[in-house]
């Protein structure tokens, strides 16, 4: 298992756009309904802090989502924003969950 955690802040006048942005890579992926992909994304109590997490079971599962076209565009118009800090990524490794990060599996 992968697990990735990307931090960043936008500018606050981009904040909306990129909760729009996210959502649409969230429908894409809910109507895929990708086994092996646990992917989410929080804002903070300012509106424009976000925290990413995604926690890839294989290396295909993290291909789909860095594939994914709207994954692309949320990507590109996130950096062409002039986010206030750019995107941080991190990998982590999971010490333990209460619920299973892939039901089934």
């Amino acid at each position: 298992m992968k697990i990735a955690k990307v931090t960043y802040t936008t500018q606050a006048d981009y904040a909306e756009r990129n909760k729009a942005n996210i959502q649409s890579v969230m429908n894409d992926l809910q109507q895929m309904n990708v086994q092996g992909l646990n992917y989410n994304a929080c804002v903070g109590p300012d509106g424009k802090s976000f925290v990413h997490m995604a926690y890839f079971e294989n290396d295909e599962a993290q291909k789909i989502l860095f594939d994914l076209p709207s994954f692309k565009s949320f990507q590109e118009q996130l950096k062409n924003s002039n986010p206030e800090t750019p995107p941080k990524p991190e990998m982590l490794t999971l010490v333990g969950s209460s619920t299973p990060i892939f039901p089934g599996s």
